[in-house]
C-alpha cells in the first residue's frame, strides 16, 4: 500500500509504502534525510522490493518504508532541503538550538520549522513504531550502526548481519536530531544505519540486506 505522509518545501510528494501486518509490530524505516546521501535511498528501495517479494516471510510484523525523505535536496543533491534546513537538526527536542544558516547542518530559525520534518514526525505518530532504522552514509572508516535511546538491542541485531561496529555516538553533537527526537525523548528504539560512502550502493545493499530484514 502506497501513502503520500507530506509534501516538501517545493511541493514534492513525500511517501511511504507500508505492508499491512500487526501494528503493535511496526517497523518504520527512513531513507533520504539528505539529498546527497543517495545510498540510503536506493538501499530503501531495494528494502521494498525485497519485502514485497518475500511476503510469506513477514506476516508477523507490518513494515512501514519512507526511502525519501527529502526530495527537493534529492533532486540537487544536497545535503540540505530547499530552505536551505539539515532535516536531522530541526527536531523539537530539548536540546535543539539555532545555529548559523550558512553551516552545513543548519537547524532553521526554529524546531520543527520543515514541512520535511512534520512529515516523518507524522509518521511516526501515525504508526507507532516498536523500532525504527534511518538510513544515511558517512565517510569511509567512520560507517556504524548508530543507535539513540534504548536501541542498542536493535543495532546488535542491524550488526550480526552486516558486521559494522556498534556505537552510541556518531563522535559529534548532533542537536534537534531525529535520533534525539525520537530514541532519547521518546524511547523508541532506533538506529542510524550509517553506510560506507565510498562504497558502492550495490556493496552496500550486499552488505546489509539481511541486516535490515532482520530488523523487519
Amino acid at each position: 500500500m502506497h501513502v503520500t505522509i507530506g509534501t516538501s518545501v517545493e511541493g514534492r510528494a513525500i511517501d511511504a509504502f507500508v505492508r499491512p501486518g500487526p501494528a503493535a509490530n511496526t517497523t518504520l524505516i527512513f531513507g533520504g534525510f539528505h539529498g546527497d546521501e543517495p545510498k540510503g535511498v536506493a538501499l530503501a528501495r531495494r528494502l521494498i522490493d525485497a519485502l514485497e517479494s518475500a511476503r510469506h516471510d513477514h506476516r508477523a510484523a507490518r513494515w512501514v518504508v519512507v526511502p525519501l525523505v527529502n526530495p527537493d535536496a534529492y533532486e540537487r543533491r544536497t545535503r540540505r532541503n530547499a530552505r536551505r534546513v539539515d532535516i536531522n537538526r530541526n527536531f523539537p527536542t530539548r536540546n535543539w538550538v539555532r545555529t548559523a544558516a550558512r553551516g552545513r547542518m543548519f537547524g532553521g530559525e526554529a524546531a520543527g520549522s520543515e514541512p520535511e520534518t512534520r512529515a516523518v514526525m507524522r509518521a511516526v505518530r501515525r504508526y507507532r513504531p516498536a523500532r525504527i532504522v534511518s538510513i544515511h552514509s558517512i565517510d569511509a572508516g567512520r560507517h556504524c550502526n548508530n543507535y539513540d535511546g534504548p536501541g542498542r538491542v536493535l543495532a546488535e541485531t542491524l550488526a550480526r548481519g552486516n558486521d559494522y561496529p556498534v556505537r552510541g555516538s556518531i563522535g559529534y553533537p548532533t542537536p534537534g536530531s531525529f535520533g534525539t527526537w525520537a530514541g532519547v525523548e521518546r524511547t523508541i528504539p532506533i538506529v542510524t544505519l550509517e553506510l560506507p560512502s565510498l562504497h558502492s550502493t550495490r556493496r552496500c545493499w550486499e552488505d546489509n540486506r539481511q541486516a535490515l530484514l532482520s530488523a523487519v
